[in-house]
């Protein structure tokens, strides 16, 4: 545990720029060089870094981990990031906050790490806020077990757009008030244990089809649309558990007096909206500052950190040129805007910081009966009904899998006589993200459009549902949404696929030319 210094004993100590070196939140990589790691330790000892964003590494920094070939596969980045935890804590003068992006846990940066559904498979969830809850806390009793106090998360992004490539999965859904009591749920069960959360991605991401990776999406929205829709979540949670609002890089044109700049570096958006109209008084947040949507309009080191602290961002996220953003800040910055900045920043630490429970005191729940009641409560019958399941059963069937493999049902399994005109089909798409078809290949939706076309055809999706319109699912006998293909998700669908138990979940979305 660390001892850290009150706010006042802070800002006396503190000079300008090392206030300013406190806001800044460079990235910390888990599989870099010994070189990078040395060189991010004499940045944090020199220039005062107040925290650090770890990633998996540098070919996945502006994505999740998900095993992609260009990604190096460590099997000891665990044990690689609480070693370097430690040794970016001790270069620091004072303690630094260990922030990450950990929505379905630390599975999202780390291999080998336990992981939680997606948002999408939680909003298919029908009242059952308690289960969110400890989905937030499990997630918490990790970061807390490995050094992390700040979990950039949750997303509060509305579903609005099917061929949105960047929130999809990562959203409850496209229910506002659903969005908003499952979101609050998470933060809650991450409260229990002392782990921060930073709501995104202000103003609201879930209606874009541009990925801000890459390029800076456009909402061209009415002030009256927003507020009914993409601001709903942080007008309704601001108030409760909520320790930060991230901003995203969204061209907003409404809360801009018409100009197409990207929120994130937007005065009137940070100072003049969210600040002021809304009233949010907490800590503010940057997306991450070298993401193509905004960097590539800056040429001069250090500008966009200028920029983005102009604009009212307290915590600069992700920033390439650290020391010049530094210098930068400290030289043009309103030295007010600085103090009220590192006052906020501060109380986050303070808090973070000063929490004492162990997790040992909390009934906490373990992970296969959390991943089972997930499950359970998130199976979705989409299409069909228990009856057509129960005689398609009985009568026999071949078992067809596509996408990863997932040992739903194999032949040998299947009850009854082998039917040829009947075909379970198991359908596990490669990714959670609509490009590239979520990794499906040409020939493969070729093959499931036959066989729906020309079988009594019983699918089960084990992934995003998103995937459902790339096939004709409306044809098929039965469609079962089961959202992940964990291994306690694979068992409730052999359940359900059996008899044994009720589908309880309800999509969380709306599928294109869906008409129920």
């Amino acid at each position: 545990m660390f001892d850290i210094p009150t706010y006042q004993q802070a800002s006396t100590q503190l000079s300008i720029k090392q206030k300013v070196g406190q806001l800044l939140m460079p990235a910390a990589f888990i599989n870099d060089s010994e070189e990078e790691v040395q060189r991010l330790e004499h940045l944090i000892r020199e220039q005062y870094i107040g925290s650090l964003c770890f990633f998996h590494s540098r070919a996945s920094a502006a994505t999740n981990f998900e095993g992609a070939q260009e990604v190096i596969h460590n099997t000891q980045s665990y044990d690689r990031l609480k070693t370097l935890i430690q040794r970016y804590q001790k270069a620091a003068p004072l303690p630094l906050l260990i922030a990450i992006d950990a929505e379905w846990g630390l599975a999202m940066r780390i291999e080998d790490t336990p992981q939680y559904p997606y948002a999408i498979t939680l909003g298919a969830l029908q009242q059952e806020e308690h289960l969110v809850f400890q989905v937030g806390q499990a997630i918490a009793s990790d970061c807390r077990e490995i050094g992390i106090h700040w979990n950039l998360a949750p997303v509060v992004d509305i579903n609005q757009n099917p061929k949105n490539p960047v929130i999809g999965y990562r959203s409850f859904g496209d229910d506002r008030q659903k969005v908003v009591n499952y979101a609050r749920a998470y933060c809650q069960g991450m409260a229990s244990l002392g782990t921060a959360n930073a709501l995104k991605h202000f103003p609201g991401h879930g209606d874009t089809h541009t990925d801000s990776h890459l390029n800076l999406p456009l909402i061209d929205k009415s002030k009256a649309t927003l507020l009914e829709n993409e601001l709903y979540p942080y007008q309704a949670l601001k108030a409760e558990f909520t320790d930060a609002i991230m901003v995203g890089h969204l061209a907003v044109p409404e809360l801009s007096s018409g100009k197409h700049i990207s929120a994130s570096i937007s005065k009137e958006i940070i100072t003049g909206f969210l600040r002021g109209k809304m009233q949010w008084n907490g800590l503010i947040i940057s997306d991450a500052l070298n993401m193509h949507a905004i960097a590539g309009d800056f040429t001069e080191k250090g500008a966009v950190e200028l920029a983005a602290f102009e604009a009212g961002n307290d915590v600069l996220c992700f920033t390439d040129n650290a020391e010049a953003g530094i210098e930068s800040i400290a030289k043009k910055g309103n030295p007010e805007q600085i103090e009220a900045s590192f006052q906020r920043l501060w109380q986050l630490k303070t808090k973070a910081f000063s929490f004492r429970k162990e997790v040992s005191a909390f009934n906490m729940v373990g992970y296969d009966a959390l991943m089972k009641n997930l499950a359970e409560g998130s199976i979705t019958m989409l299409w069909g009904n228990p009856n057509t399941i129960r005689d398609f059963r009985e009568q026999g069937f071949q078992y067809l899998q596509i996408g990863n493999p997932a040992p739903f049902f194999i032949d040998d399994e299947a009850p009854g006589a082998l039917h040829a005109d009947q075909v379970l089909l198991s359908l596990t798409p490669r990714q959670a993200k609509p490009n590239h078809n979520f990794g499906l290949t040409p020939d493969e939706i070729e093959q499931i459009k036959t066989v729906i076309n020309t079988k009594s055809t019983v699918l089960y999706c084990f992934g995003n549902p998103y995937v459902l319109p790339l096939i004709p699912w409306e044809k098929a006998t039965a469609v079962v949404v089961v959202y992940q293909d964990f291994k306690a998700f694979q068992e409730v669908a052999k359940s359900h696929f059996l008899g044994e138990l009720v589908a309880k979940g309800s999509l969380p979305i709306t599928l294109e030319n869906l008409g129920i």
